[in-house]
């Protein structure tokens, strides 16, 4: 599978974390398994465990997040996840218009590993809950750390204020399920 290199959104430079990759590292008739691996992870600020379970405003300290749009239509769906393990899942009609809960067969499961100069966030999104076709993909990230300082990370950045929902952020993409 293929690395993706995020960058940060440059008005909102990180103060020790130097790159993040993300990447899927599988997908099977179960499981949509993605990694982001965050080098300079010393002053990351993990959000506190809270258990598996829906939660909104997840963006506002560390999260990490999927966008897949398939091809085609300008519906898209946002999936946020966070190492305290809440998540939550939302559908889009059109760039940020219709905006309600995905619904979810099951939870996704969410592990974070940190090493003495990264961090590893393992995510594994059920596939009954992603469509199951190719779809133009975002891959981002919300870093905090120390003193409350915030970086924005994704493929690309628009122009302005980071917007993970533009159509710049798409530049990825996710195989149909069993495509080669």
């Amino acid at each position: 599978m293929q690395t993706y290199c995020l960058a940060a959104h440059p008005d909102f430079p990180p103060t020790a974390v130097s790159a993040i990759e993300a990447r899927i590292i599988g997908r099977d008739e179960n499981w949509l398994r993605v990694r982001w691996r965050i080098e300079g992870a010393q002053q990351l600020v993990v959000p506190a465990f809270a258990g598996r379970g829906r939660a909104d405003e997840l963006w506002k300290t560390t999260c990490f997040e999927l966008f897949l749009k398939p091809h085609g239509g300008e519906a898209y769906g946002e999936f946020n996840l966070s190492p305290s393990e809440r998540w939550n899942a939302y559908d889009f009609d059109a760039y940020r218009a219709g905006m309600r809960e995905r619904p979810f067969p099951r939870e996704p499961e969410c592990t974070l590993r940190q090493g003495s100069s990264f961090a590893i966030f393992d995510a594994a999104i059920p596939a009954a809950g992603i469509p199951d076709s190719a779809c133009a993909m975002g891959l981002c990230a919300v870093i905090e750390e120390g003193q409350g300082v915030k970086s924005y990370w994704a493929l690309a950045h628009g122009e302005g204020q980071p917007d993970f929902h533009a159509p710049a952020c798409f530049t990825a993409v996710l195989p149909a399920p069993g495509a080669a």
